[in-house]
């Protein structure tokens, strides 16, 4: 593996020539929309809109094929100084099962971890295993986390 880390960036290719980076200008956003809008139960519906302007307001990984097609992604929502919320994770069903999630996971913990931030988190109905093993662990004080949710 080679990985190349700078604080505006984050690259890492593996040998079998898969790559994750984090440089906008690669996103197909018009396939992150697609996979989030059509297949990603928290995102259904989304409006290409509402994707474009999440993925301006952070920090996005990409993951690319040898052929440099995008196959999975992942979004990034921070201050780079105290506070980082994973989400939008997604790899296309054709790719899934090599591992690419956790290597996501793992790739945002590992750029994330100069900032030194005092909190990373995420929510995840069917990945608490895959987000264990990168160091995400449940919690500890629930009670002290509010939502302010938009209304219909």
């Amino acid at each position: 593996m080679t990985t190349t880390h700078t604080e505006d960036g984050y690259r890492d290719r593996d040998r079998k020539g898969y790559e994750i980076d984090t440089d906008p200008g690669r996103l197909d956003i018009g396939l992150v929309h697609h996979w989030l809008s059509t297949d990603a139960f928290w995102a259904l519906g989304r409006s290409r809109d509402t994707v474009e302007r999440s993925i301006r307001g952070s920090l996005n990984f990409g993951v690319y094929g040898p052929d440099g097609a995008q196959v999975a992604y992942a979004r990034v929502v921070t201050d780079r100084a105290t506070f980082a919320w994973l989400c939008d994770v997604y790899v296309a069903p054709e790719h899934r099962g090599r591992g690419f999630g956790g290597r996501l996971a793992t790739a945002v913990r590992d750029h994330l971890a100069p900032y030194k931030l005092k909190r990373t988190m995420l929510a995840t109905l069917d990945a608490h295993e895959l987000y264990a093993k990168v160091g995400f662990t449940p919690v500890p004080d629930p009670e002290g986390l509010m939502i302010l949710s938009s209304t219909p």
